[in-house]
């Protein structure tokens, strides 16, 4: 992500845009000649890279766009120190000989020699080293480039989330999608510390809703940072709106200083770019191997992943499958594997308190419920036991004793 003095936006009549770079040749030529310029410096000092970047810099006026660019391709490197001994050894055993006698040029030349003999190293090399872990003194190791288009999508993103370090209020509308991907916003959420919670159906959509940094925990960035590093788990979903609302920047002197709150909107129409891994569609062989069985059955049931958000106290859930049914009913499967004693509790309380009749629950009969103290007893005919493998046609039979008629 970028710092807050590199991040570039203006505000009409209280809604916010971030700025964006088009491809242009320009554009290009300039994430190009970046992109050059660190892979010339492998092997060199960081003082030596930033010289560069400001000679680079020099008389342009877009040199925010510079920097900004040159901060994100900072992020694909790795920076270490050259010294064979930690720095910080050496400097404690120097200081620790200064202390003999008062400072002159012909002690310190003293110092050293009698340090790079404790430490058994030249004194030249000793005095390169001595403060060889400063930032500016470590050598760029490793850079893992970006193509010019990658740069230049990753800035408009990063543009993009340096609005929600000031987000205190954030909602989602997520629509049905094929594929859902729900769990990796839920996955994100979770990661990040996010609270959310959930309205909404799957016909219709969600409406996820997520408290900022300045409604819970006051006037802090912890959160708005937690917020911005989950939208690039967002973008994973393929239909979606965001509206964000924003504490104004006061250290502007051309923010409207009657602004009490600004707007900032967002859809998957707009054109971002996650760099975030693409979740898997199964998150178990189970899974997979249901839905595999399934996809050979001639049926008038179809099955959909992941298409649910159940709200629960505390959170959200999210049933591994929905099975639909052509004349409009539906019901939702959970496939219950192999886990902890812990989890097989959470799990059961939150199908329990969910207050769903419609999710019909498989569980391996591998597991052994009684031990991890889980009753299942008022879960009835929803229960559906399988062995090695989960067969589809158990669960079919199942869907057609629970679902009710479409109204």
């Amino acid at each position: 992500m970028l710092p807050t003095e590199l991040l570039m936006f203006r505000v009409k009549a209280g809604v916010v845009a971030p700025r964006r770079l088009k491809p242009t040749t320009a554009n290009l030529q300039l994430a190009e000649t970046l992109i050059a310029t660190f892979e010339g410096n492998i092997g060199k000092k960081r003082s030596e890279l930033n010289e560069d970047l400001r000679t680079l810099e020099g008389g342009r006026a877009d040199f925010k766009v510079l920097r900004g660019l040159a901060h994100l391709l900072t992020q694909q490197c790795e920076f270490e120190h050259a010294s064979n001994v930690e720095p910080y050894l050496i400097r404690e055993k120097v200081f620790d000989l200064a202390q003999a006698g008062p400072p002159s040029r012909k002690r310190t030349e003293q110092v050293l020699e009698q340090a790079g003999k404790a430490l058994e190293l030249p004194p030249a090399e000793l005095s390169a080293s001595l403060y060889a872990d400063l930032p500016d003194q470590q050598s760029l190791v490793t850079f893992d480039p970006l193509t010019p288009q990658d740069l230049i999508q990753r800035f408009d993103l990063a543009q993009a989330q340096g609005l929600l370090y000031r987000a205190y209020s954030l909602i989602i509308t997520v629509r049905r999608n094929e594929p859902a991907r729900y769990k990796q916003i839920l996955k994100y959420a979770k990661l990040f510390g996010l609270m959310l919670t959930a309205e909404g159906d799957a016909k219709l959509g969600f409406t996820l809703t997520m408290d900022g940094p300045t409604s819970v925990f006051g006037s802090t960035t912890r959160y708005g940072l937690a917020l911005a590093k989950f939208l690039p788990a967002l973008l994973h979903v393929t239909k979606w709106d965001l509206t964000a609302t924003l504490k104004p920047r006061r250290d502007l002197a051309w923010v409207d200083p009657n602004d009490e709150e600004w707007t900032f909107e967002v859809t998957s129409e707009d054109g971002y770019v996650t760099h975030y891994k693409a979740p898997e569609d199964h998150d178990s062989a189970l899974e997979s191997g249901f839905a595999e069985r399934f996809a050979k059955l001639d049926t008038p049931w179809t099955l959909e992943r992941e298409v649910d958000l159940i709200a629960v106290p505390g959170g959200v859930i999210l049933p591994d499958f929905r099975l639909e049914h052509a004349d409009g009913r539906s019901v939702l499967v959970e496939i219950v594997g192999y886990w902890r004693p812990d989890y097989l509790r959470k799990k059961f309380s939150s199908l329990r308190q969910s207050g769903r009749e419609d999710v019909i629950v498989c569980v391996s009969e591998r597991l052994n419920l009684d031990k991890a103290g889980v009753n299942i007893a008022d879960f009835g005919e929803r229960i559906v036991w399988f062995k090695g493998i989960l067969n589809p046609k158990d669960v079919l039979s199942r869907a057609e004793q629970i679902s009710v008629p479409a109204v």
